[in-house]
C-alpha cells in the first residue's frame, strides 16, 4: 500500500516578511496537568511536526518547562540541518501574575521577556502575545507600551495579544501599539471571536491565531455515544472544555454535533478531529489554528484537515447546530474573566513568580 501523501502546509503572512503555517503546534499540553512528559519523545515529536511543514510552535512563559523544551528542540533542529534548517517560528506569551498587575513596572516586563529569551536560547523572540488577567487593574496599556519598546530595541520581532476583549484591543490599536495577532479560543463550540472581534481585527490587519479547535480532545471518536463524564476528569484540557460544552448546550447537544461531524468524516474517509480543524480553518478571519496534539501519532489526522473540503450540505448541517446553541455568548474571554463563575474558578493566576 502506498503512503498517504498530504499537500504542503499552506502559509499566511501575519505581518510583512513574517509568514506562519496555517497549523501551529500548541504547547499547553506539555505543561503541568496533562500527564508525564518524556522530554526525548516530546522533542522527537516536534521534529516530526516541523519536518511535515508545521514549522511554528506556540507556548507561554507560564507553561511550566515548555519554553525550555522548545529551546532544546531548536538546538537539536539546527544541529540536524545547520544553515539549511527551515525557519522555525516560536510564539510565546507574556503573562504577568494577577497579583502583580497593580505594581507592574517596565523592569518587570523586561525581566519576563529576558527570561523567555534565555529559556528558548534565542536573541529575539519571534512573537510575544500579551495577556492581562484583570482589566480592573490599571496598567495594561502601559505594559503593552513597554513590550512595544522592547520590540523597538530588538528583543521582540512581532507583538500580539491573547484573550483581550474588543474595547481593550481597540484601545491598544488606537494608541499605536503594533499588534499583528490576537490569540483567541475558536471552535465549533465557541464562536465568540467571529463577531465584533473578527471585524476589528480585519480592519487593522490583526490575524486571529485560534486555540481550542479540538476542544481539548473532546472532538474525537472516543467521546461519541458515551455517557457524560463526571469529575474528576483526566486532565486540565478536558476540565476547561467540558465547561465550554456545558455553555454550548450540554452533553446531548454536543453528542448531536459529534454525530454530524462523524457523518461528515465518514464521507471523506477522515476523522472527527480533521473536521473540527477544517471548520475553523475555513473561517476568513482566522490566520492559523493552534492544535494541542501531544504526540506525533496525531500528525496524519492533523494534516488531513488541510485537504478536507466540506460540501454545501455539510457546511449547512454544522452551521445549523452552531446557530441553535445557546452559548457561549459575549465577548472574547468574557466568561473566563467573571471571577464569580466556574470558568475563572479553574484558572491559575500566579505562575510567573519564580
Amino acid at each position: 500500500m502506498s503512503a498517504v501523501v498530504h499537500p504542503p502546509v499552506p502559509t499566511r503572512a501575519l505581518a510583512p516578511g513574517y509568514v506562519v503555517p496555517r497549523l501551529i503546534k500548541g504547547g499547553w499540553q506539555l505543561a503541568g496537568g496533562h500527564g508525564t512528559v518524556d522530554r526525548a519523545h516530546a522533542i522527537a515529536d516536534m521534529v516530526a511536526f516541523a519536518e511535515a511543514g508545521i514549522t511554528a510552535f506556540d507556548c507561554a512563559d507560564i507553561y511550566t518547562g515548555v519554553e525550555e523544551l522548545i529551546g532544546e528542540f531548536l538546538r537539536r533542529w539546527h544541529e540536524r540541518y545547520g544553515g539549511a534548517a527551515p525557519t522555525i517560528r516560536v510564539h510565546t506569551k507574556c503573562v504577568p501574575d494577577r497579583d502583580a498587575l497593580p505594581t507592574l513596572t517596565r523592569a518587570d516586563v523586561e525581566r519576563l521577556v529576558d527570561r523567555s529569551l534565555m529559556r528558548l536560547g534565542v536573541e529575539t523572540l519571534d512573537l510575544v502575545q500579551f495577556h492581562w488577567w484583570n482589566f480592573d487593574a490599571p496598567g495594561w496599556l502601559e505594559a503593552a507600551g513597554h513590550l512595544a519598546e522592547l520590540k523597538r530595541v530588538g528583543k521582540i520581532r512581532q507583538l500580539g495579544v491573547t484573550n483581550f476583549d474588543t474595547p481593550r484591543l481597540r484601545a491598544l490599536l488606537d494608541a499605536g501599539i503594533p499588534i499583528v495577532s490576537h490569540q483567541v479560543q475558536c471552535s465549533l463550540l465557541d464562536r465568540r471571536a467571529l463577531g465584533d472581534m473578527a471585524t476589528l481585527c480585519a480592519e487593522h490587519d490583526v490575524g486571529l491565531l485560534t486555540y481550542g479547535a479540538l476542544a481539548g480532545g473532546f472532538f474525537h471518536e472516543r467521546w461519541l455515544g458515551v455517557r457524560e463524564p463526571i469529575a474528576p476528569l483526566e486532565n486540565r484540557s478536558l476540565v476547561k472544555y467540558k465547561l465550554i460544552i456545558d455553555e454550548f448546550g450540554g452533553w446531548p447537544a454536543f453528542q448531536q454535533l459529534l454525530r454530524t461531524m462523524r457523518d461528515i468524516a465518514d464521507a471523506h474517509a477522515t476523522t472527527i478531529g480533521a473536521v473540527a480543524l477544517r471548520a475553523v480553518l475555513d473561517q476568513p478571519a482566522v490566520t492559523s489554528v493552534i492544535f494541542g496534539a501531544r504526540h506525533a501519532d496525531h500528525l496524519p489526522a492533523t494534516l488531513a484537515s488541510l485537504s478536507l473540503e466540506f460540501s454545501v450540505t455539510e457546511r449547512a448541517a454544522l452551521q445549523a447546530l452552531v446557530e441553535a446553541a445557546p452559548g457561549p455568548r459575549g465577548d472574547v474571554y468574557e466568561l473566563e474573566r467573571d471571577m464569580t463563575g466556574v470558568h475563572a474558578g479553574i484558572m491559575r493566576y500566579n505562575l510567573n513568580t519564580a
